[in-house]
């Protein structure tokens, strides 16, 4: 492609170590679509005839429909997508082919594949991500009022029902849906039009090539345009603080699947077994997804690095940005598809979620509150509290045993009704502000999530 400038041949190790169609030709699907968008700003310009542009048009839709059948044979020394598509293209209709590249460098060329790749992925990843809120919101449903434990520095703080611990998970998942909407605005840029780092003296209509390609707009900077991968870091970013809300609940799977907890069984679908020890039913796939998170922070800090040492305006360095972005696309949309098949089958254990709520100490607080509505200072009512539930300890009673003089030792604005708040249910039935877990309030978040994602479209 430079061999004008250039009098010996590239070397084999270069060529092997600069090349990057072994990953990138994973944008030929990108690439076509952006080449047949430029044809045709190339007829409009005057530069191809309407018979030039429909050669290429034809002639890049057979190729790439040759890659997606797997029958299209790459060449490294061509290095990338870009090159061996265009050659090929050359190959097969002539000096039509050859005027193709007219008017746009491989530098504006690859960053709108890239653009339209990340359009293209974030849009799948949103519909990933919907699919695993209605699968939490479903099993939500299915638990039908189970209570478990919340835990605060993993030790039991105060009761709530299963489905608001899951739908913790369908709020974190919701503000990664809109993070990847929001990221999507600015890719929705074109850039292809910019040339190597300063346009062309041959003019296209820039918009109306954005507007074959489904894009908002047009970049305004031909030198931001080609060095810009923000938006790749921006994707990355999002990936990865998905990839930790599924940790988190993959961490939560663990526990809850152990004989400790054992507050649920996962579907012999989605557990393996031990290769020694015949009773084992591991998670691992909320495992792997935990490890995986790893990669996904990693393949981040990776294209931040790569950038932040770059000159204005493409340099070769910004090749690295695909293999961590690819990885990241790749390892989510994984996660996220098995994870909400996981979920679907996962069934609570109501006989052990019932048994860890006995714990009467998860109450504790409830006493506070009754305390401060009989006139106690909050702070006072925590020291009393406390002070019971060191006798309760010591005596080796719950609340609910103990009597109303013992309550009274340590405070004498108990009065007999102290036991009426000594039940799991009226504890949460109290729980009626906006976010908290109140049966009511429950059943609302279950009824808004099912509409939002019954029409919830990208």
């Amino acid at each position: 492609m430079w061999k004008g400038r250039f009098e010996k041949e590239t070397s084999k190790l270069v060529q092997a170590y600069g090349e990057s169609v072994s990953f990138d030709w994973r944008l030929f699907a990108q690439d076509v679509r952006g080449s047949i968008a430029h044809a045709r700003g190339l007829e409009r310009a005057g530069i191809l005839t309407s018979d030039e542009r429909a050669q290429i048009e034809k002639g890049l839709e057979e190729i790439r429909h040759e890659i997606a059948r797997g029958d299209f044979e790459f060449k490294s020394a061509l290095e990338d997508v870009h090159m061996n598509i265009e050659a090929e293209l050359t190959r097969r209709i002539g000096p039509a082919g050859a005027k193709l590249h007219t008017a746009r460098s491989r530098n504006d060329q690859v960053a709108t594949d890239v653009r339209l790749y990340c359009r293209d992925s974030v849009d799948q990843l949103h519909v990933r991500i919907r699919d695993l809120q209605r699968a939490l919101v479903e099993a939500s449903e299915r638990a039908e009022g189970a209570v478990v434990p919340g835990y605060t520095h993993l030790q039991r703080g105060q009761p709530v029902l299963f489905a608001h611990h899951l739908l913790a998970y369908v709020e974190m998942l919701d503000r990664d849906a809109a993070r990847l909407m929001d990221a999507r605005k600015r890719i929705d840029v074109m850039p292809l039009g910019s040339g190597a780092l300063a346009g062309s003296t041959i003019i296209l209509d820039r918009e109306k090539v954005a507007a074959d390609l489904g894009f908002s707009g047009v970049t305004q900077n031909s030198m931001d345009a080609v060095s810009d991968r923000d938006f790749v870091a921006e994707v990355l970013f999002t990936i990865a603080l998905c990839g930790v809300h599924l940790s988190r609940l993959s961490e939560d799977v663990i526990l809850w699947c152990s004989s400790e907890f054992g507050f649920v069984t996962l579907s012999d679908a989605h557990t393996t077994g031990s290769s020694l020890m015949p009773q084992k039913k591991n998670p691992d796939v909320a495992e792997l997804t935990r490890g995986k998170t790893g990669r996904l922070i990693g393949n981040l800090v990776t294209l931040l690095t790569i950038l932040k040492g770059l000159p204005m305006t493409y340099n070769r360095d910004m090749q690295e940005d695909k293999e961590p972005l690819f990885d990241s696309i790749d390892t989510l949309d994984a996660a996220l598809e098995v994870f909400a098949e996981m979920m679907a089958g996962m069934e609570v254990r109501k006989e052990r979620t019932a048994a860890a709520t006995a714990d009467p100490m998860l109450l504790a607080t409830d006493l506070a509150d009754y305390l401060v509505n009989h006139a106690v200072p909050f702070r006072q009512a925590h020291e009393v509290i406390g002070k019971l539930v060191a006798f309760s300890l010591s005596e080796k009673r719950g609340f609910a045993d103990l009597t109303l003089a013992e309550y009274q030792q340590f405070s004498t604005a108990f009065e007999s009704d102290v036991f009426d708040c000594l039940h799991v249910e009226t504890a949460l039935a109290a729980r009626k502000a906006t976010g908290a877990p109140s049966p009511k309030n429950i059943a609302a978040q279950l009824n808004r999530w099912r509409d939002e994602l019954s029409s919830a479209k990208v």
